[in-house]
C-alpha cells in the first residue's frame, strides 16, 4: 500500500469536513479545483471509509470496500453519505458538526481469505491488522481494522461482524459456507 504522506492525510482530513460544509449551505456536493488538491497521488482512485464521532460515540461511517473513483471524490461522497445517509443515525445537523471528530480510513485491496473451517478462520485471521469482509449467501458485511479496539478478541469480532451481516452470532462457526476477505487500512483523524 503506497501510504499517504501527513500533508496529504491533512488535506483529506479538511476535504470531508469542507464538504460536509458546503452540502450544509448550497445543498450541493464540494467540487474541488484541480489545483487545489496538493499531489497527483490523491486523484489516483482509492477507496476509503469517513467515519464521524460525536463525544466518543460513533455517529456515521460509509465507505468503499473498491478503488472505483479518484481518492478525493471517495473522501468526498463518503463524508456526505456518513453525515446524512448512514441509516443508523438521523441526518447530522449543522450544530453537531461542530463538535464531530472525523476519521478517514485508506484501504489496502481486498484479498480473499480460504479457510478450511472455523480453526482455519482463527488462526488466519490477524487482530489488530486485518479488516473483514464476510458473505454467505445475500448477507454481506464489514468491519475496519479499528473496530478492534472495541472488539479485542477473534471470536468477539467475528460474532458481531456476523449480526452486522444479518446472521446468527455464531455463524462463522460454518466458516467453510461462507467466503473472507481481508484488506488493512491507514486510518488517520482530525
Amino acid at each position: 500500500m503506497a501510504g499517504l504522506s501527513a500533508s496529504e492525510k491533512k488535506f483529506l482530513l479538511s476535504l470531508a469536513r469542507r464538504s460536509i460544509e458546503h452540502y450544509f449551505k448550497t445543498r450541493q456536493i464540494l467540487e474541488p479545483e484541480r489545483g487545489d488538491v496538493p499531489s497527483p497521488s490523491l486523484l489516483q482512485s482509492g477507496a476509503c471509509f469517513v467515519t464521524l464521532h460525536l463525544k466518543g460515540e460513533l455517529r456515521g461511517c460509509i465507505g468503499s470496500l473498491e478503488a472505483h473513483r479518484p481518492l478525493v471524490y471517495d473522501v468526498i461522497n463518503n463524508a456526505l453519505a456518513s453525515a446524512f445517509e448512514d441509516t443508523r443515525f438521523y441526518p447530522l445537523t449543522s450544530k453537531e458538526l461542530v463538535q464531530v471528530k472525523i476519521s478517514i480510513s485508506y484501504l489496502t485491496p481486498a484479498k480473499p481469505l480460504p479457510v478450511k473451517n472455523a480453526e482455519d478462520l482463527l488462526k488466519k485471521l490477524v487482530a489488530k491488522k486485518h479488516g473483514l469482509i464476510l458473505e454467505k449467501g445475500w448477507a454481506r458485511a464489514t468491519f475496519l481494522p479499528a473496530v478492534w479496539e472495541e472488539l479485542a478478541t477473534k471470536e468477539e469480532f467475528l460474532g458481531h461482524l456476523c449480526m452486522k451481516a444479518g446472521l446468527p452470532a455464531n455463524a462463522w462457526h460454518e466458516a467453510e459456507k461462507m467466503k473472507f476477505q481481508t484488506y488493512e487500512a491507514d486510518e488517520f483523524s482530525e
